[in-house]
């Protein structure tokens, strides 16, 4: 009998902070091999990259540093691999944010990631509606305009408006998905978004297969 063919191997990038787990089975129950790791030689040869993060942006940044994985980042998206951000993982990839303004990020997209507005709970921790601009974007596949995602966070990219894929109202206006080239990242949590979190998760998966 002929094993079943495995699905795509995604490196969870493993920095020691956050629940890095959370993200590894998330895209595991989308019949992915996910590794959870901080192995350059493993990360190299993987056919995707996540970068989850949760919690402080200066602490993450510093740990992600310290384990010397900023390096495998770039070098990853400089390739082309297919790199998904999680959380505080997009953040990261912006110049900085209000959070920890003496910390730079990874400076991969333009901009910086600001405090919430006042006036309403911070962090945001619920379901929030997507708010979809571009309905073409492949992570998004059969997910409509107006469906609900889940999301934990006090702070949000303000960005160039030419790589915002989605937004969310919480106060004004947020920033809730970006996509350039091969690169995508999300403020929402997939992992915690039930079944439409699944179908992105098995979206990423198809299109790092598509390649």
């Amino acid at each position: 009998m002929n094993k079943p063919k495995a699905g795509p191997l995604i490196a969870v990038l493993d920095y020691g902070i956050g629940n890095l787990r959370s993200a590894q089975k998330g895209f595991q129950r989308a019949g992915a091999d996910v590794r959870l790791t901080d192995d350059r030689g493993l990360i190299a040869q993987a056919e995707a990259v996540v970068l989850p993060g949760v919690g402080h942006f200066g602490a993450c940044m510093d740990q992600l540093r310290r384990a010397k994985l900023d390096d495998a980042v770039y070098t990853a998206i400089e390739a082309g691999t297919p790199f998904l951000g999680i959380c505080v993982g997009m953040q990261m990839l912006f110049e900085g944010s209000e959070e920890a303004p003496d910390v730079s990020g990874l400076g991969v997209l333009p901009g910086r990631v600001r405090l919430l507005p006042d006036g309403l709970p911070r962090p945001q921790m619920q379901w929030n509606q997507l708010h979809i601009r571009r309905p073409e974007c492949p992570l998004l596949k059969g997910i409509s305009d107006r469906s609900w995602m889940y999301f934990v966070h006090s702070y949000a990219a303000d960005t160039d408006a030419d790589f915002v894929v989605a937004t969310c109202e919480y106060g004004k206006e947020l920033t809730a998905m970006v996509e350039r080239d091969s690169l995508w990242a999300t403020q929402f949590h997939p992992e915690k978004s039930g079944e439409l979190g699944r179908l992105f998760a098995s979206n990423f998966c198809r299109q790092i297969a598509s390649r």
